[in-house]
């Protein structure tokens, strides 16, 4: 693991060395924060490049190729010479590049990566004496909150940190991300419907207030989006108003997959509402609605259920949480899509698409072989624990339906 950190640290510091001394010496007088930003974006790539190089898991060529992707459009972002000029504040943006790079690309490699699979006592019984403790993921994901501080104008990057609050089950921290994200793009319907989301979990699964009014909002700007729809008409059957909730749902229907779990829950849900028309609203119940992950449906996606084994059943509790995640069959370990649930949702239909990415720059879309995992996670972090139990699917090509989890191996 040490041998591993020093290659990354020197590694970075190289792809650093060629990557900040046009942001020390320049500036751009128009878009100087995208630059940096797209600065460390691309510093981040190429250290995740490197780890994955010498964890076995990119070979030679392929290392060499998506490099010199990386660097291609790094160049093709470069400010040309007669839109910059000398500023000292760049050269407080690539001390902040320099320092934040390294630290960001590890934390988000410990958060959603494997990293145990880079120890030798892996897999081995024991328990690792480095192994990555809950408190020390917080302190990573705090100085990525830091960083982002430092570069408020990144949008992007406040959406990245409000999804991986919420995988991490963070809500009222994920809803403030999201906050920033939302003051930068006011006009964006899905943001403000992932915002109404966050807000609402934070507030004990309550859509009462501002998070109707961000719903609202979101459905002002785009009638038809299919998770400010799903939530106006939760929201709708929670203060009793069941032909409004019945007209919500009815209408995302025709936008939502057949046989995913959000249609089913919202056919359901349209059930529950006819059923309970003309009775006094005090006797209702809120309907219960299966979330819709950050960002809505994407154009690239995988289908599929998950179920827990019986021999696993009495090992687990209501409440664990059950991570369902799709990586390259070869490449980065990174989570491409994610989602979140528990072992009492089991089992439950899920969908995997590229809105539900954790870094904008690794789709789903964006390889043709797809692992699948599907994991109860006893700590209730996204990385392998030892007595986790999971499922892991074979490499499934994209647009891959009917995939059938059965979570049953535990790991030792």
């Amino acid at each position: 693991m040490i041998v591993f950190l020093v290659l990354c640290g020197v590694l970075a510091g190289a792809a650093l060395a060629i990557l900040l001394p046009p942001l020390v010496g320049r500036a751009r007088q128009r878009g100087g924060r995208r630059v940096a930003s797209n600065t460390a974006v691309y510093a981040e790539q190429l250290a995740e490049l490197d780890a994955e190089l010498h964890a076995g898991n990119l070979s030679r060529e392929q290392w060499t190729a998506a490099r010199a992707e990386i660097e291609r459009r790094a160049l093709d972002e470069a400010p040309e010479k007669d839109t910059v000029v000398a500023s000292s504040r760049s050269r407080v943006a690539a001390v902040a590049v320099g320092v934040t790079v390294p630290l960001v690309a590890i934390a988000l490699y410990v958060l959603v990566g494997s990293p145990q699979a880079l120890l030798p006592e892996s897999g081995s019984g024991a328990a690792s004496p480095h192994a990555v403790t809950s408190a020390q993921i917080d302190a990573m994901v705090e100085r990525l909150a830091q960083r982002l501080k430092s570069e408020p104008g990144d949008t992007e990057g406040w959406i990245m940190l409000a999804r991986s609050y919420d995988v991490l089950g963070r809500f009222a921290e994920s809803a403030s991300a999201y906050a920033k994200a939302a003051e930068q793009r006011p006009d964006d319907a899905q943001l403000l419907a992932d915002y109404a989301d966050a807000l609402a979990m934070a507030h004990g699964r309550n859509l009462a207030g501002e998070p109707e009014n961000l719903i609202a909002r979101s459905l002002k700007l785009d009638p038809n989006n299919v998770k400010a729809l799903a939530l106006a008409g939760t929201a709708a059957f929670e203060r009793g108003d069941y032909r409004a909730a019945i007209g919500f749902w009815q209408q995302g229907l025709p936008f939502v997959p057949e046989g995913t779990e959000i249609a089913q829950s919202m056919r359901s849900g349209i059930a529950e509402a006819e059923a309970r028309l003309g009775a006094p609203a005090a006797s209702s119940a809120p309907a219960r609605i299966a979330r819709v992950a950050p960002g809505g449906a994407g154009s690239a996606s995988i289908r599929g259920k998950v179920s827990l084994a019986p021999s696993a059943a009495g090992k687990v509790q209501p409440e664990d949480s059950v991570f369902v995640y799709a990586r390259a069959a070869e490449g980065p370990r990174m989570p491409l899509a994610i989602l979140r649930r528990q072992v009492k949702d089991l089992p439950f239909e899920f969908v995997l698409d590229d809105s539900m990415a954790m870094n904008p720059s690794l789709k789903l879309s964006d390889f043709d072989k797809i692992v699948v995992i599907a994991r109860v996670s006893k700590s209730g972090l996204a990385t392998p624990q030892k007595g986790d139990f999971e499922a892991v699917t074979a490499p499934l090509g994209r647009g891959a339906k009917n995939i059938r989890l059965e979570i049953a191996k535990a790991i030792e």
